[in-house]
């Protein structure tokens, strides 16, 4: 992981000095709430439905076990609503009534507290913290080199990348220096203090996108041009919200020393046209689906600007990139174990290896890793009960021991809201395993049904159009045998609660949307979309199967869609063809017939 220098650390703690300075004030009636709001929006406070809500950065997703230890304090001691404001909002939720099963039962809004959430952005948020007590919070999360700033805004958000950055085996470049030299170029860039609108930058350095990149408003790839040298291909204008748009590819190749006098060039183009009349017309990609090949000659001329005129002052020296790159060494391996800890581990794994779930666990859980003596592990934070990528005090804690027992006290949060261990020893396979099982977080569910993306909604944020949560649990609540699981097989469920898509539904196989009709929660169904993984094939948006759904017949729509994909796959291999191949092979057609007749009759709905 970066490891902080005193400069970054006075930073951060700078930051929440002043910010307890700006809520003081605020609290003693010295500074007005209108003044105070985007104070407290770019220290990452947000106040939703119900309560403030802090958004917290993890660039690129590391995070330490000293950092979840942290976290799991916020969600322990502050995360923690009055008595009186907890059963006030459960009463508003609970007027919205439940989400009917198709076997009579029913599911409901039931809000907890005491937890964060991981986001898609690699970020985690907690709902409840009283906004009196959020300076005490930001000198906790300054102690461990955290912070919100530019986590809310119209500012450049957190950088992301790959949950496998440094240690996938189709890597052509570690990825990870350079998204901390870009983070570092942004963070507080006074250009870029006030864009049009929010602005999103994602880095993969491996063959295969696993971060999503082409659906960002920048993407940016690690490759290598015909001579061997390292750049980089620059993706811009992806984004979802209410207009889906895959990202156009603007230089095939840029050298990896000017990557930051070329997103000066991006955004300085996007700052200067970018629409400020309409704010859902104010994302760059609606800039560059407008303009095409007009606004890359503008940003080529820009970048010409930058280099010959302005003499390139964000050109990247190696011995920058050095320094960077030398807080991201691998950790050493642990010695081989010996005495009584020898045979205790044969025992651990014996009685591993004779437990089905644990080669199913191996099979879905466990990645390769470019290091083979090690492994990616992923913990499940999807499981009946809480709602996807919710960790609770302990669970954050115990996060923290696997990660420092097993992963070199080092953790990922994933952009399916999991969490990541990178550095995991073969040999400790079945201890962590048994650690992890105990614990709650080792569901052999890792991109099968119930790996839902899920945005919290209805429940708690002041935007959505329906709730997310409910759906998601009345899903997980009908697939919990992983039997079925495993033959349904990899697949993307992705569940948004407004057009914002911060439950990514454009991009899921199966993608579902909360709207609103007649002051009533709808469900719009899309089919086929695709985030740019192996699995998934190149970045689409999914389509819409018809009119949408009511909240109870969205169980039986999901359900009538994988019948019909079982109907319809063919062995490939030997091996059951994956849902988003079969889709693609026989078309959308039999599928949306299958989800519109689960549709219940007018009767039903009422």
């Amino acid at each position: 992981m970066y490891q902080y220098t005193e400069f970054d650390k006075q930073f951060v703690r700078n930051r929440a000095a002043q910010y307890r300075d700006q809520l003081e004030r605020n609290l003693a009636g010295k500074l007005g709430d209108d003044e105070f709001r985007p104070l407290r929006l770019q220290n990452g406070w947000y106040v939703q439905r119900y309560a403030p809500m802090l958004r917290i950065a993890v660039p690129y997703g590391e995070i330490s076990s000293g950092q979840l230890r942290v976290l799991a304090k916020i969600a322990r001691d502050y995360d923690q609503p009055t008595t009186q404001l907890l059963r006030s909002a459960q009463a508003k939720q609970d007027e919205l009534g439940p989400v009917p099963l198709p076997n009579g039962g029913s599911v409901r809004s039931v809000l907890t507290v005491g937890y964060g959430h991981f986001t898609t952005r690699q970020n985690v948020q907690f709902n409840w913290i009283p906004l009196a007590k959020s300076a005490d919070v930001m000198d906790l999360l300054a102690s461990v080199d955290m912070h919100g700033i530019q986590t809310s805004g119209n500012t450049i958000r957190n950088i992301t990348s790959d949950e496998r950055a440094g240690i996938a085996v189709d890597e052509i470049a570690d990825p990870r220096p350079y998204c901390e030299i870009i983070r570092q170029w942004s963070t507080l860039h006074p250009e870029f203090a006030f864009l049009p609108r929010k602005f999103k930058i994602a880095v993969t350095g491996a063959s295969e996108d696993r971060a999503a990149t082409y659906w960002h408003d920048v993407g940016l790839h690690v490759v290598r041009n015909d001579a061997g040298a390292l750049g980089f291909r620059v993706i811009v204008g992806g984004g979802m919200g209410r207009t889906p748009i895959i990202g156009t590819v603007v230089r095939e190749f840029l050298a990896w020393d000017q990557i930051l006098n070329y997103l000066e060039a991006v955004v300085r183009v996007y700052n200067r046209w970018g629409r400020r009349d309409n704010m859902y017309k104010a994302r760059i990609k609606i800039l560059v689906k407008a303009e095409g090949q007009r606004y890359i000659d503008e940003v080529e001329a820009e970048y010409r600007q930058i280099v010959e005129i302005d003499g390139a002052p964000h050109t990247i020296p190696q011995a920058e990139l050095d320094r960077v790159a030398a807080s991201f060494v691998p950790p050493e391996l642990h010695a081989p174990r010996t005495g009584a800890e020898a045979k205790v581990h044969e025992i651990v794994r014996a009685d591993a290896e004779a437990d089905p779930q644990y080669d199913r666990w191996l099979q879905q859980n466990v990645a390769a890793h470019r290091n083979p003596k090690l492994r990616a592990v992923t913990l499940s934070f999807k499981r009946l009960g809480q709602a996807p990528g919710d960790a609770t005090g302990e669970q954050l804690d115990v996060a923290a021991d696997l990660a420092e027992r097993f992963s070199a006290g080092e953790a990922r949060v994933t952009h399916d809201q999991n969490l990541l261990l990178p550095w995991v020893h073969q040999d400790d396979l079945p201890e962590l395993w048994n650690a992890a099982r105990k614990a709650g977080l080792a569901k052999a569910n890792i991109h099968l049904l119930t790996d839902m993306i899920a945005c919290p909604g209805g429940d708690f944020c002041s935007l959505a159009n329906a709730r997310s949560l409910p759906i998601a649990e009345a899903i997980t609540l009908r697939y919990q045998d992983l039997d079925e699981l495993h033959d349904i097989g990899e697949i993307a469920l992705h569940i948004s609660g407004c057009i914002n898509s911060c439950g990514h539904h454009h991009s899921g196989h199966i993608g579902i949307l909360g709207v609103d009709k007649d002051g009533k929660e709808w469900y719009q169904v899309t089919l086929g979309g695709s985030d740019g993984s192996l699995l998934s094939g190149a970045s689409t948006p999914g389509k819409v199967v018809g009119p949408s759904f009511s909240a109870a017949e969205v169980p039986e729509v999901i359900e009538a869609v994988l019948d019909t994909y079982r109907q319809q796959r063919q062995l490939v291999d030997g091996k059951a063809e994956t849902f988003i191949a079969t889709l693609r092979r026989v078309g959308i057609e039999p599928f949306k017939a299958a989800a519109n007749a689960a549709r219940f009759t007018e009767k039903q709905v009422a």
